[in-house]
């Protein structure tokens, strides 16, 4: 199962033509493309599948995604499957 996992954008920058951002989930950090939320600033928390940032998500709604992922084992597993825009 791949789920959309909520992260909050640390920063942005232009690659190939996309706009990409740093976005960390828990403790951990990944690239996504923002080409879908260009609203997305640094600071919003953003719901990204395989590697793409789908919406953007209420920060208190974020963490508790992120908790029960975590509580559950699936933030690691799911955060694989995102995979990084460009590598």
């Amino acid at each position: 199962m791949c789920l959309a996992v909520p992260g909050m954008i640390l920063d942005t920058e232009e690659r190939g033509g996309s706009r990409t951002a740093r976005v960390q989930f828990g403790g951990l950090i990944k690239q996504a493309y923002l080409d879908f939320v260009p609203e997305a600033s640094v600071g919003d928390y953003v719901l990204v599948h395989v590697g793409f940032a789908l919406s953007k998500i209420d920060p208190e709604e974020a963490r508790r995604t992120l908790e029960s992922l975590e509580s559950l084992g699936l933030l690691e597993s799911e955060l694989g499957a995102i995979g990084d825009p460009g590598s």
